[in-house]
Order: C-alpha cells, then sequence, then structure tokens
C-alpha cells in the first residue's frame, strides 16, 4: 500500500509538471468558481433550476476532456482530485475569514456568501468526484471505438459530447439529491426537492451544460491537436512506461 501510495505521488508530480499550467490552473479556479457562482440561482422553474455555476462549468469539463484525450483518464482523474483539494483548502480559507468579527463595515452578505454552508460545500464535492470519474472512464472509453480515426475530430467530439452529458446529468443528480433531498429538509424550514425533481432538474441542467461544451469544444480539439504536435507531457509518458515495463 505504502509502495503504491509513494508511486502515486511521484506520477503525480511528474503529472503536474508535464501539463501546461495555465490548463490545470484554469480547472482548478473553474471548480473554486462553480462552487461560489451555485449560491445564486439564475432560473427556478418546476422542471429546470440552473444556478450561476452552469457558466463556468463547461470549462471543468473542457479541461478534463483535454487532459483524458492527450494524458488518459487516470491523469484527469488525479488532476480533479487537486482542483477539490484546492477548492477545499480555499473554502476553509473563507470561511475563517467569515468569521472573524469586523466593525469597520456590515458585512453580513460578505460572510453569508463565502462562509458558505457544510452540507452545500459537501454535496458539490462528492458529485463533481462522481462525474469525474464517470466523465473520464467514459471519455477514453468512447475514444477506444475509434480505432482507424482515434485522432479525429469527429471521435473527439463524440467522446465529449456524451461523456460530458452523463457526467454533468450526475453531478447535478448528486448534487441536489444530497442538498434539496436530504438535508434541505433538515435545515431550510422543510424545503425539498422530490427524487423525481432532482431527476428533471438533473436533465435539463445536462442539456444545458451539454450545449455549452457543444460551443466551447472546438477549442479543446485544437489544443490537443498542438499538444501531440509539440508532444507535451513526454516525461511523463516515459514514466508510464517504464512502470508498465518493471
Amino acid at each position: 500500500m505504502k509502495l503504491s501510495f509513494s508511486k502515486t505521488v511521484r506520477e503525480f508530480r511528474i503529472l503536474l509538471r508535464a501539463i501546461p499550467a495555465t490548463v490545470v490552473t484554469l480547472f482548478a479556479v473553474s471548480v473554486i468558481c462553480m462552487n461560489l457562482l451555485a449560491n445564486k440561482t439564475l432560473l427556478s422553474l418546476d422542471w429546470i433550476a440552473l444556478d450561476g455555476g452552469i457558466l463556468i462549468s463547461w470549462l471543468s469539463f473542457l479541461c478534463m476532456d483535454i487532459i483524458t484525450k492527450h494524458f488518459g483518464p487516470r491523469a484527469s482523474t488525479l488532476i480533479s482530485i487537486h482542483a477539490v483539494a484546492i477548492n477545499l483548502l480555499t473554502c476553509l480559507i473563507f470561511f475563517l475569514v467569515s468569521i472573524i468579527p469586523s466593525t469597520a463595515n456590515d458585512y453580513t452578505a460578505f460572510d453569508r456568501i463565502f462562509g458558505g454552508t457544510w452540507f452545500i460545500l459537501l454535496g458539490s464535492t462528492v458529485a463533481f468526484l462522481l462525474s469525474a470519474l464517470v466523465n473520464n472512464t467514459l471519455n477514453h472509453a468512447i475514444g477506444q471505438l475509434f480505432r482507424k480515426h482515434p485522432d479525429g475530430r469527429t471521435a473527439y467530439m463524440m467522446r465529449c459530447y456524451v461523456s460530458t452529458f452523463f457526467g454533468q446529468f450526475l453531478d447535478n443528480f448528486v448534487f441536489s439529491l444530497i442538498v434539496f433531498h436530504h438535508f434541505a429538509p433538515l435545515f431550510w424550514d422543510g424545503f425539498s426537492w422530490t427524487v423525481l425533481q432532482c431527476c428533471t432538474c438533473a436533465l435539463t441542467g445536462a442539456v444545458a451544460e451539454l450545449l455549452m461544451e457543444v460551443l466551447f469544444s472546438p477549442i479543446g480539439y485544437r489544443i490537443t491537436q498542438k499538444w501531440k504536435r509539440d508532444r507535451i507531457g513526454q516525461a511523463y509518458f516515459d514514466y508510464i512506461k517504464q512502470e508498465a515495463e518493471r
């Protein structure tokens, strides 16, 4: 177990040096922003509910799709865990700032937003980790079906669209199930969603987020093509090859 963990840590360090810093940074920032923007509901109907996180969630999945295509699903999952860890650390700092008293002004609204709600953070963290695992695994599996032209535009678009839809559906469903179905009735004066409402809103939300993926996926495709031409991450691939030959 210790040997396996040490290998994973070493692999992760090499991976962080291999992936262009811009992508890793945007990934982490998008996860943090999703957590903050989710505090504002943009649309709330009986059959659909969208929060501000939808405006940035596409970037998280775009980064995962890019990393999965070039480095593989394991690498993308490791970076997803890395982004979640940064988000949790950021939320802790925000919480500490929110509980520090101040007489300079009325910071009630600031404290409410940045202080966060523990079960919302729990729901978003669990939902994102599960959806990331599904998205990365499914993305890679679909890519394996395109044996003749695995690096073609069609292959890239199909693996991104399908994996994003199912990943986003799972993210929305697990989050709403944990927050609105389980914890909300306990802490929000009986407010709750039924399982059917969770499913419906997860589905409609996934469709809306898929449209964002369709809009921005051509950017991801061009990035993966450039990475391949420039042999980005060769040190990571060499390490994986060496470990496989041992």
